[in-house]
């Protein structure tokens, strides 16, 4: 049996610079990886995939289904039978904007890989993750980089190891291809050159504007994170509904944290560091 971590993708800052003629959009972008997330098992036999966790009734199991579908693009890429009993631990609340179903795929994909033997860097793995996904190469990967192209372009960083991290999300779902369509067209520029945190602070995410419209809550949550001080930064990540805030240490983001379950207990918050 083989257990992989799907953890969760936050986007330290996120620049959409064009719309492409393939209906993809050119971005620049700055991931980071939390330590927490899905779980991933593969245990012996044919392919199949039960889901549990507290978000597992969100999430719909069939063969469209992103750990399916990164199993038949392996057995493709590999020229093998598709195989594999998963049971995915479903933890991340989906359509979050933290690259939960992405994540899922790549756990699929490295698992399979250490079943057959198949080193990580093995570009056909991250041709498969380009099949099934923008953000799976980068989940694939699962370092800090920064990401150009679709978000397939991967230029590994560092510099945010350990830093504290407190996810929030209100509860609501949002379309990413609906946040994207709403996008202005105004390209505000590249992220700028230097150490990643810095980067970051002088960084933006370019579809704020658009998930706002589509879900208002995403402006409660980040002035809750604003109002409770202590944040490095705060932002939202990828197209939403999902916020993060850094901190110097495990305490302030932990009295935020608190804070904020008391204030609002219907909301998700995880508390986290990044990788």
């Amino acid at each position: 049996m083989i257990i992989e971590t799907a953890p969760a993708k936050i986007n330290l800052a996120l620049h959409v610079r064009a719309r492409r003629a393939d209906g993809y959009h050119e971005i620049e972008t700055l991931f980071a990886f939390l330590r927490d997330g899905d779980a991933l098992t593969l245990a012996p036999g044919d392919l199949s995939l039960a889901i549990t966790g507290p978000f597992a009734g969100n999430l719909a199991l069939d063969d469209d289904n992103l750990v399916l579908r990164a199993a038949r693009a392996y057995a493709t890429a590999f020229d093998v039978i598709a195989s594999g009993a998963f049971t995915l631990d479903k933890r991340l609340p989906i359509a979050s904007g933290i690259g939960g179903g992405s994540a899922d795929a790549a756990a699929a994909l490295r698992a399979l890989a250490r079943r057959d033997g198949i080193a990580p860097d093995d570009r056909r793995l991250f041709a498969c993750a380009e099949q099934l996904g923008s953000d799976v190469p980068a989940c694939l990967l699962g370092v800090t980089a920064r990401g150009g192209g679709r978000g397939e372009l991967l230029e590994p960083l560092g510099g945010v190891t350990g830093t504290a991290v407190l996810l929030v999300n209100p509860g609501v779902a949002v379309s990413t291809a609906q946040v994207f369509a709403g996008w202005d067209l105004v390209d505000r520029g590249a992220i700028p050159s230097g150490d990643t945190l810095g980067r970051a602070l002088a960084g933006r995410n370019d579809l704020e504007k658009p998930a706002r419209a589509l879900a208002p809550a995403i402006v409660d949550v980040l002035a809750a994170l604003h109002d409770a001080g202590g944040a490095t930064l705060a932002r939202m990540s990828g197209s939403g509904a999902t916020c993060f805030a850094l901190y110097a240490d495990d305490a302030a983001r932990d009295r935020t944290a608190a804070a904020i379950r008391a204030a609002h207990p219907r909301w998700w918050c995880l508390e986290s560091v990044l990788t």
